[in-house]
């Protein structure tokens, strides 16, 4: 700061007189200082993009999924900081992962969400597992949703939460001071109250990654409790082919496809079909063998006669479910009308960004950049708030507990 100061007062010396100043370094005319720059120099006051650049380390400081003892003063500061911030500056904040949208972005009122971090647990629990949402309105309708389904059909359990995102935890408590438990925390939560019984009940869509990094960390807890057992994910066993569904599938194949219908105010599939209508649900994707589940929900799908009905991916993988090969099966079906919906339990940051976002790579700008659609449209709404769901999740808890 004090080097371009000084150049900015060297070059106000040589108006008039370039050739006494000599060459520029370089060849290149430095930039001048900013009114503001020079102001902040001067007075000892830190500049706009010093303050900015302050606050994005502080956020990506906890944008981590590990926690630590000095994590929740990480996060206190980080929003102590941030508003601290003028308007203006706040708009400069950038970082690795770091942006306005951080702390700024309005997802609704967090006081509608009940975190489920209580004591006095008794010796019943259920702990309902979820990889987490940092959207204020989708985590108390999507997620808290399935958590007071399963508590109005299980009134002697005690029913608690946990999310296996630290990053999104962490993005919670420092915006909204919320605090919600880690698995690990929610598992000592449980321990520390004596529970005996303790049911798992994650909101997952299948066996896949997460899935088994829950039941791992579950297993080192297993002999602090007279009895642990984890309850199926939402679309069951994962079959050993495309061609493999189950009764789960058709569950949700059936509710989902009902609810798309009925928000989208179609009356039916088949007149959404007459209509040249097509749905596309986008699921997140997975490298973990049990990729195969959003293959079997097509199959699901083409069984139940959907047949203007299509899975697809953020992360291409299975490799059919990629945005392009969607697109180019929508089109080679023939429908000139699309609408996209998430394939998630929450409708968080995918479904807002990667499905309907106006950047070039959302699903939403491919489609429409494909230029073979007449409409485009699309319907942000998690799993976890459709009521067949939230049945099917509860079905699967009760199964867990009458288990031997």
């Amino acid at each position: 700061m004090k080097k371009r100061l000084v150049l900015t007062l060297a070059t106000v010396l040589c108006v008039g007189s370039f050739a006494s100043c000599g060459e520029y370094k370089d060849g290149a005319k430095p930039e001048p200082a900013t009114e503001g720059e020079a102001v902040a120099e001067e007075t000892g006051k830190v500049s706009d993009a010093d303050a900015a650049k302050e606050v994005a380390d502080l956020i990506d400081a906890i944008y981590v999924q590990k926690w630590t003892e000095d994590t929740d003063a990480q996060c206190k500061a980080a929003k102590e900081a941030w508003d601290k911030l003028t308007d203006e500056q706040k708009e400069l904040v950038e970082g690795e992962n770091a942006d306005p949208d951080y702390f700024g972005r309005d997802t609704g009122d967090a006081s509608k969400d009940d975190p489920l971090n209580q004591d006095d647990i008794g010796e019943n629990e259920i702990l309902v597992v979820s990889f987490g949402t940092s959207f204020n309105d989708s985590r108390a309708t999507d997620i808290g949703g399935v958590e007071k389904a399963i508590a109005a059909a299980n009134p002697d359990w005690s029913v608690r939460r946990a999310f296996t995102a630290q990053i999104i935890i962490n993005h919670i408590q420092a915006r909204d001071d919320e605090k919600i438990d880690n698995v690990e925390q929610a598992l000592d939560r449980a321990v520390n109250n004596g529970v005996k019984n303790l049911v798992i009940q994650p909101t997952h869509l299948m066996h896949g990654a997460e899935y088994d990094e829950l039941a791992a960390a579950v297993e080192g807890y297993a002999d602090k409790f007279e009895s642990v057992k984890i309850a199926e994910p939402l679309l069951g066993e994962v079959g050993e082919d495309a061609t493999k569904v189950n009764p789960d599938k058709k569950k949700v194949a059936r509710a989902i496809v009902e609810q798309a219908v009925a928000d989208g105010n179609f009356g039916s599939l088949k007149a959404a079909k007459n209509d040249g209508v097509a749905f596309v649900f986008m699921g997140h994707g997975t490298s973990h063998t049990a990729s195969v589940t959003y293959s079997q929900m097509q199959t699901q799908m083409n069984k139940l006669g959907f047949d203007n009905v299509f899975i697809g991916t953020v992360e291409g993988e299975p490799e059919e479910t990629a945005c392009e090969n969607v697109i180019a099966a929508v089109k080679e079906a023939g429908y000139t009308k699309v609408v996209l919906r998430p394939l998630m339990v929450v409708a968080g940051d995918h479904a807002n960004n990667d499905m309907a976002g106006d950047d070039e790579d959302s699903w939403k700008s491919m489609f429409t950049a494909d230029g073979g659609f007449e409409s485009i449209d699309y319907q942000i709404a998690g799993l976890g708030g459709i009521e067949q769901v939230q049945k099917l999740y509860v079905e699967h808890t009760i199964a867990a507990i009458r288990s031997k």
